[in-house]
């Protein structure tokens, strides 16, 4: 049966042909990265970034650590997905009442639009990192609705439909600091506002590169084999942690359910741009765009807590060697609620 893509066409998205002696199922931009040091007055780094498409274009919340290395979310645009222009000014987050509610720092977006909406999820201080939710339809005004839920929590990501009527929300529970563990969990609800039915989805793996914790990447992009979901995994080593990417291929109906899990990583810090800057090796995928028609992706990452950097692959290709590198962790393949 031939694969189905779920998404609306995306001709104007980047690519890049493969070259002829890479042998991976991703490949990087020759321009990487394409966002680089102070790309605004009052900003030194902007990565780890989420971004759609929009108009004729491409629009997105992007994590900025501004000079006092505190960070923020800022609105950027593109018209051809590589080359970005950022507002100065961080988002004016308003509640329900028009209220101002700013948090201390905002870090590690991620935007899915679901029907005539799109949501921003993000790790927000509430006393500890949690999740912070906000809705905007035109991205010039961001409702802020209540957290998510209570410290300490990371890495949420939201499906881009309802199933069985529920909003489905991944999270990686963590501590106050820089997390030694973590597994991906699954949540469920109604009106975005009261979360239940938990269930964990996946642990760390067996292998090094994921052995210490994983978290959700990009939203996941539905196909008739299931959602393909990108998740990052750290490895400790000597010199500190290192970031890779895999991904998994999660049931469309029960997503707690993995049906296909990458045994090796997809790609691991190499280039100068990830294994150098701020935190040196890191490759932290927050985006993903893809056109259905051709089976293209564009996979966007945050490169050495500095860069922003793009891979390119083929869907039908990726879903594919998911299958042939698979290796699933016990408890992955059912609803586990403990």
């Amino acid at each position: 049966m031939a694969l189905t893509i779920v998404g609306d066409p995306l001709p104007n998205m980047p690519w890049q042909e493969k070259p002829a002696d890479e042998f991976g199922v991703l490949w990087r931009d020759t321009r990487n990265p394409i966002v680089k040091w102070n790309p605004t007055p009052s900003t030194a780094r902007i990565f780890n970034s989420a971004f759609v498409p929009w108009e004729d274009g491409f629009i997105g919340v992007f994590r900025a650590d501004h000079r006092d290395v505190y960070p923020h979310l800022h609105v950027g645009r593109s018209k051809d997905g590589i080359e970005w222009e950022f507002e100065d000014d961080e988002i004016d987050l308003r509640d329900e009442e028009g209220k101002p509610w700013i948090s201390r720092y905002s870090y590690d977006p991620r935007v899915v639009k679901i029907d005539d909406t799109y949501y921003v999820t993000w790790c927000t201080d509430f006393g500890g990192p949690a999740l912070g939710l906000a809705r905007t339809q035109d991205f010039k005004t961001f409702t802020r609705m209540e957290n998510i839920c209570t410290p300490y929590n990371r890495n949420g990501v939201l499906f881009p439909r309802k199933i069985d009527g529920d909003f489905i929300l991944l999270t990686r529970p963590s501590d106050a600091g820089h997390t030694a563990f973590g597994d991906i969990y699954l949540s469920r609800s109604k009106d975005l506002i009261h979360w239940g039915r938990h269930r964990r989805v996946m642990t760390s793996g067996p292998v090094w590169w994921e052995a210490t914790k994983i978290g959700a990447g990009a939203p996941p992009i539905e196909t008739s084999e299931g959602w393909l979901l990108f998740y990052h995994g750290v490895q400790t080593t000597c010199n500190g942690y290192v970031y890779s990417f895999g991904a998994v291929l999660l049931d469309l109906e029960q997503p707690e359910k993995v049906l296909y899990r990458t045994r090796n990583y997809l790609i691991t810090p190499e280039k100068d741009y990830e294994t150098t800057g701020m935190v040196p090796n890191v490759t932290f995928p927050c985006a993903a765009l893809h056109d259905p028609e051709t089976g293209r992706l564009a996979l966007y990452y945050g490169a050495a807590d500095t860069y922003i950097a793009v891979a390119y692959g083929s869907i039908p290709e990726i879903i594919e060697h998911i299958k042939k590198d698979s290796e699933l962790v016990p408890g992955d393949a059912e609803s586990y609620r403990g």
